[in-house]
């Protein structure tokens, strides 16, 4: 399996041939494809070591010099560290900083709940300006990454870390704010975000061949500006809505998706799969804590027909 970390430098680095502008910054954290980075932009890559704040100060100043700088590193440090610096110095001035976050969820399993970020997305969407995406895997990170360079304005990007299994075997047209249908059916939609939409597509698949239920997946990879066209959709063509995520069920994207759907007069179910209001105790392997907190592929499978046997 690739990974999106990787996808993502690699991208960045043909696209810092292209323009210029574009900056790396990095808090004490990298991968070999960065030395390469360093190895050909010398003076476009700055690593700040643990300063946080300081580097997101820098990126709003280059940003204001007409520069692109790309704000990289563990993802609870990056958005929680230094979230005065973000809302205030980028969001504030509407600064085109695009912020990176690696590990997002349950990716970092064996540091604990320091290094797990299951709050990031209720934080950075609440911010007025700022985009927010997750994408599904390496290739649509390295189309992220390309869009982000091409948007205008604060961007965040949440990444994970551990090879992420493969959503798209063929390439496809990736669009900042407008969702992708992966699979269609009538009983229900499924919207997923982030890793979470491999193991919802293979809960889909599941579901369809043992089961016999037929399930819509929607792969949300833009939280902010969120698709209301495909959420509508949804409402009048399924029975329910179902969200799936590694992140808090308090203003993630069941959150989101819910405000939407109250504010419709269409009657379906509307049910979300994350993880309840508690920090992640537990340390360990990251498919462990998946299948820990009800995010596996079976247990997403046990969840969706337990919320359809409820109908």
């Amino acid at each position: 399996m690739n990974e999106m970390r990787d996808a993502f430098v690699k991208s960045l680095l043909e696209l810092a041939k292209e323009d210029k502008r574009i900056f790396l910054l990095t808090a004490d954290i990298g991968t070999f494809t960065f030395d390469i980075f360093r190895q050909t932009f010398p003076n476009r890559f700055i690593n700040f070591g643990i300063a946080e704040q300081n580097m997101m100060g820098a990126a709003a100043g280059l940003a204001l010099s007409g520069k692109i700088p790309f704000v990289y590193t563990i993802a609870p440090f990056v958005t929680m560290r230094c979230f005065e610096q973000i809302r205030v110095d980028v969001c504030y001035h509407n600064l085109n900083v695009k912020i990176v976050g690696v590990g997002t969820g349950l990716a970092y399993g064996s540091l604990g709940p320091t290094h797990q970020t299951v709050e990031d997305i209720a934080i950075t969407r609440a911010l007025p300006n700022m985009t927010v995406i997750s994408p599904a895997d390496p290739l649509e990170a390295k189309k992220v990454t390309r869009a982000a360079v091409l948007y205008s304005g604060p961007v965040y990007i949440r990444l994970g870390r551990s090879g992420e299994p493969v959503v798209y075997e063929s390439d496809y047209e990736y669009q900042i704010g407008r969702a992708v249908s992966l699979r269609e059916g009538k009983e229900a939609t499924l919207i997923a975000t982030g890793v979470m939409v491999y193991n919802t597509l293979k809960a889909a698949e599941i579901l369809s061949k043992e089961e016999g239920i037929e399930v819509r997946v929607i792969n949300m990879h833009t939280l902010k500006p969120l698709d209301q066209e495909v959420i509508e959709k949804a409402s009048k063509q399924t029975r329910g809505i179902i969200t799936v995520e590694e992140h808090s069920l308090i203003g993630g994207l069941g959150s989101a998706v819910g405000e939407i759907v109250s504010e419709k007069k269409n009657k379906i179910f509307f049910r979300r799969i994350g993880l309840n209001d508690a920090f992640c105790s537990s340390y360990g392997n990251y498919e462990e804590l998946k299948e820990m907190y009800g995010l596996s592929v079976s247990a997403l499978v046990n969840a969706v027909k337990n919320i359809l046997n409820e109908r």
